[in-house]
């Protein structure tokens, strides 16, 4: 075998041999609430994993739609780009009095236009910045700012999934609004799901 041949035999053979050697599962469950609309603004994040992790170069969107922030809540990986889009017939603002998004204001624009902002501040665990409208005040956001890449938002029913998450023992956290819930530890396996179940309460 000639040693071009080995060096291209020894490199693949190191990239499937880190590609079987990921243990990582699925982290999946369901939030409930006394009210049923309240866990649409939840997100369940693993408190803190340890390494760097590299943002998407894909920026993440938030609308301004029927004089309303969509999404309302926003979790991002620190380092994200968010597009802050004018869907509305009317010109719109954004900015942030919150340190963790710098305190930044991005002007006024008109319908159909976009403006971008890097949230860079890497947070321990986490990080939540309101988003604010100065042409309408009635408008309110969030954009949360994750350590790591393993958070979901849940769906109208309550129900997330993060997958790729890790093997091992992780804390996991819900961020809302207004309401809490326990933290709750989790052994993820080296494949397959685990299920949690939480209440957001007062």
């Amino acid at each position: 075998m000639r040693k071009s041949q080995w060096v291209t035999w020894q490199a693949l053979a190191c990239v499937l041999w880190v590609g079987v050697s990921v243990q990582a599962g699925t982290i999946e469950g369901r939030i409930t609430a006394e009210k049923a609309k309240w866990v649409t603004d939840a997100v369940v994040y693993v408190d803190s994993v340890s390494g760097a992790f590299t943002p998407p170069e894909k920026h993440a969107l938030m609308d301004q739609k029927n004089l309303v922030f969509s999404p309302r809540v926003l979790p991002v990986l620190a380092g994200t780009t968010v597009d802050f889009l004018n869907s509305d017939d009317v010109a719109h603002n954004v900015f942030s009095p919150d340190d963790a998004a710098g305190k930044f204001n991005l002007g006024t624009w008109p319908t159909g236009e976009k403006r971008s902002y890097t949230f860079t501040k890497r947070c321990e665990k986490v990080c939540d910045a309101v988003m604010l409208c100065n042409v309408h005040p009635e408008m309110e956001a969030f954009v949360l700012i994750l350590q790591n890449p393993y958070f979901a938002k849940v769906d109208d029913s309550g129900r997330f999934a993060i997958e790729n998450v890790p093997a091992g023992r992780h804390t996991l956290q819900v961020w809302h609004p207004k309401r809490k819930a326990d933290a709750q530890s989790v052994d993820v396996a080296k494949e397959g799901s685990v299920h949690v179940e939480f209440a957001l309460k007062k």
